[in-house]
């Protein structure tokens, strides 16, 4: 299925639909390998919804509230200003001055490396053909060699949740929310919404945080969890574990959210996180003979491959993990396997959860090692008696390592507390070490810089290695 069609607008070796972490990292790569590649996006400017309603506006504004956080808890500062008059959109103006940085950079880098955008919305008319509805009102067709499906995700919402109504939103229209709720619901207790649970509650709202699970996060290592619902209630989240919606209804003052358990939450706003759905739609599939699952997502083999042979997906639409992360991860990955190289899988993939404070961890969890009879340990250390944390009043949280307990490799890494995604990456980095390379014993035989957080590793390492010794 190669060969230029005279009757395309344009021809290319890739042709990727979708501008987000993914798609770019996709073209780009196969664009320093040589190729002719473009990139469509159905937005007017580049970086998908990760840069516009995603990863980016979202941790901005998660920065802002940490600064905000940070003022009011200082002493100094306390009597200079009121943080209590601040405007929810004020603050998301503040926090939204990085996209258009963000914006910039991501399109010099198209640029530099001759990648060509075309703004519109793709649809297949056959497995090498795409339809291009222009944003200008136009119509073009591309013509490939292979396509790369990089198209992302997007919030799921129920039919019967109105949310047209100004008292209900999800995590895109949040950022567009005009008023400042005193009270707010959060429908959905994963990442997303345990993230914005913070945030609220950081803003001084009162939060109710509604999990259909009977624990937050349950991919997380127990006591990460723990700690998570622990510090979620002790800044005045209330959490409802177990529940289930049955109806939503608003009006012009509140709205209403009824579950099954016959309880009934009434508050100024509703945030709806409880799923999303691949961008799928669009793209008329079925010429192609594809089908996407129930929530829009593609199902691909171990190269990002789909059913049809020169056509693949990456990135969110095919799924879990759904981090910006492991998408750049990916999209190099199907450009390596396009293009000659062996497809390298993206796997062992950080978690990063946003919080306040923050959560990262990756490896193994007590429980996956329990499960698997592998003998382990635990170091930890806590950032309260770490003098990094002492000095920057930053001491919620710890550092906890599994390692096996005789060959002493690390198994897993776990972080709960202020710039854990940050830390956990020099975990990571011994993780991956081959044989020898990979123990605990290199947080013993290496000097960290005091004070810092880093030093939080030698520490750990210390317990763990005396729990041992007093065996």
């Amino acid at each position: 299925m190669t060969g230029r069609k005279k009757s395309a607008d344009h021809s290319y070796d890739l042709l990727v639909i979708g501008s987000g972490p993914a798609g770019e990292s996709a073209a780009i790569a196969a664009a320093k390998a040589g190729k002719r590649v473009g990139v469509v996006e159905n937005r007017a400017l580049v970086g998908g919804g990760c840069t516009h309603k995603g990863t980016i506006p979202s941790k901005s504004l998660r920065h802002v509230v940490k600064q905000i956080l940070q003022f009011k808890g200082n002493s100094l500062f306390r009597e200079i200003g009121d943080s209590r008059r601040l405007t929810f959109p004020r603050v998301l103006q503040s926090a939204a001055k990085v996209i258009p940085k963000q914006v910039e950079l991501h399109t010099n880098f198209y640029v530099r490396n001759r990648v060509t955008v075309h703004m519109g919305q793709a649809s297949f008319i056959d497995a090498n053909m795409i339809n291009l509805a222009m944003l200008d009102g136009g119509i073009e067709t591309i013509h490939a060699d292979n396509i790369v499906i990089a198209t992302g995700s997007r919030p799921y919402r129920p039919v019967d949740v109105d949310f047209n109504h100004p008292r209900i939103y999800d995590s895109d229209t949040i950022l567009d929310m005009q008023h400042t709720p005193r009270h707010i619901i959060i429908y959905g207790a994963g990442v997303i919404g345990c993230e914005y649970a913070s945030i609220f509650s950081g803003l001084g709202m009162r939060v109710d945080l509604i999990n259909n699970r009977e624990r937050l996060l349950s991919f997380l290592d127990d006591e990460i969890s723990d700690a998570l619902s622990y510090h979620l209630r002790d800044s005045g989240v209330t959490v409802r574990h177990g529940e289930e919606y049955e109806a939503i209804e608003a009006s012009d003052s509140s709205v209403t959210l009824f579950l099954k358990s016959g309880k009934r939450l009434k508050a100024d706003a509703i945030l709806w996180c409880n799923g999303r759905s691949g961008n799928t739609d669009q793209l008329n599939l079925a010429a192609v003979g594809l089908e996407a699952d129930h929530r829009g997502n593609l199902q691909v083999d171990q190269s990002y491959r789909t059913q049809v042979e020169n056509i693949y997906a990456v990135g969110d639409v095919i799924g879990w993990p759904s981090l910006a992360s492991s998408s750049y991860g990916q999209g190099r990955a199907v450009s390596g396997g396009i293009f000659g190289d062996e497809c390298r899988p993206v796997q062992d993939v950080p978690t990063g959860i946003y919080t306040l404070p923050e959560i990262s961890s990756v490896g193994k969890t007590e429980t996956e090692l329990t499960q698997a009879k592998v003998p382990y340990e635990v170091g930890r250390a806590l950032f309260k008696n770490t003098a990094r944390g002492q000095i920057s009043g930053e001491d919620v949280g710890m550092l906890k390592l599994l390692f096996h307990v005789d060959t002493h490799e690390i198994l897993g890494v776990h972080c709960f507390g202020a710039e854990a995604a940050e830390i956990v990456h020099i975990g990571q980095a011994i993780m991956t070490q081959k044989g020898e390379g990979n123990s605990i014993h290199y947080f013993l035989n290496n000097i960290f810089n005091y004070p810092t957080m880093a030093e939080a590793y030698r520490v750990a390492a210390l317990d763990g290695i005396n729990r041992i010794s007093r065996r």
